[in-house]
């Protein structure tokens, strides 16, 4: 068993100055690749700005013997996207994969959710893996390789996990597993392979400082670095991590439907009868009911 290789590939990886950006960042560039590490300095609300976090933290790489080069680059514009694809590019005249970290947790309640605080988190978590993969595309479609990783949460892929006043927040990671969707179509011709991954780890983000007793970041490293990785080869998947464990999953059509004509489901003609047939239509497991 061996390895992913990343000997002389460019990965770029945003919000990666901290937590798992950077725990993703080690683990890249252990494997051979030049870590394009992005963060602009962020606190947890999503706001302020602070160069240091990605030079210092490029720094504590390169001191581990990992070619980092840092990037402070604000990406909730589709030009700032633009321009750190373009940056980042230079370096080695080369983008081999993409992995979009970057985000923070905001909650506000339906009833005082602003739409400024609403556009933002979609900016930076929907709409920022979408630019950053058009800025890409092309010259990994060019090379006839590339890998786009996103970021889902199991807060809005699960009713059982969701958490009130997190909105926005499953809004964009709704989003993510949208794009992640069409992208991993669209990619297949050309070698791009899109996933994405609904990581848990206690980081910053969860008001942990320091070294996690467990929930590391770290351990959800390794399913990164394989997405990212050349060994990955079939895009539309989430893989949930979560302390050393993974499972991958994505929504698939049952066996015989025609869908939309016939999806070999419980018939209704009225809302009469479709309340009638409610437990068929809906039905729950008997240990959730």
């Amino acid at each position: 068993m061996t390895e992913p290789n990343f000997q002389g590939q460019s990965v770029l990886i945003t919000g990666a100055g901290r937590g798992l950006g950077l725990a993703y960042a080690r683990a890249v560039g252990q494997l051979g690749a030049t870590v394009l590490l992005h963060d602009v300095g962020a606190g947890t609300d999503g706001h302020g700005r602070d160069a240091t976090v990605a030079r210092d933290a490029a720094a504590g790489l390169r001191t581990e013997g990992i070619d980092a080069h840092p990037f402070a680059t604000p990406i909730d514009t589709r030009d700032g996207c633009r321009a750190l694809v373009r940056d980042g590019h230079a370096v080695q005249g080369r983008l081999d994969a993409v992995i979009h970290n970057a985000g923070w947790v905001g909650y506000e309640a339906v009833e005082t959710l602003q739409e400024a605080s609403f556009d933002r988190m979609m900016a930076v978590m929907a709409k920022a893996p979408l630019w950053l993969a058009q800025a890409a595309w092309p010259a990994m479609r060019a090379a006839g390789f590339g890998r786009i990783v996103l970021t889902t949460s199991c807060r809005a892929l699960y009713p059982g996990y969701v958490q009130t006043g997190l909105t926005s927040y499953a809004a964009a990671k709704m989003a993510a597993v949208g794009i992640v969707n069409v992208l991993a179509k669209e990619g297949a011709p050309h070698g791009i392979v899109v996933n994405a991954v609904s990581p848990v780890a206690k980081t910053r983000m969860w008001g942990v400082e320091g070294t996690p007793d467990d929930l590391s970041p770290d351990a959800v490293a390794p399913g990164v670095a394989f997405l990212a990785s050349g060994d990955c080869t079939d895009g539309g998947w989430v893989l949930r991590a979560a302390n050393g464990q993974f499972h991958a999953l994505r929504a698939t059509e049952a066996a015989g439907v025609d869908y939309p004509r016939d999806l070999r489901a419980v018939a209704a003609g009225s809302a009469a009868e479709v309340s009638a047939a409610w437990d068929r239509i809906a039905p729950v497991a008997p240990e959730a009911r």
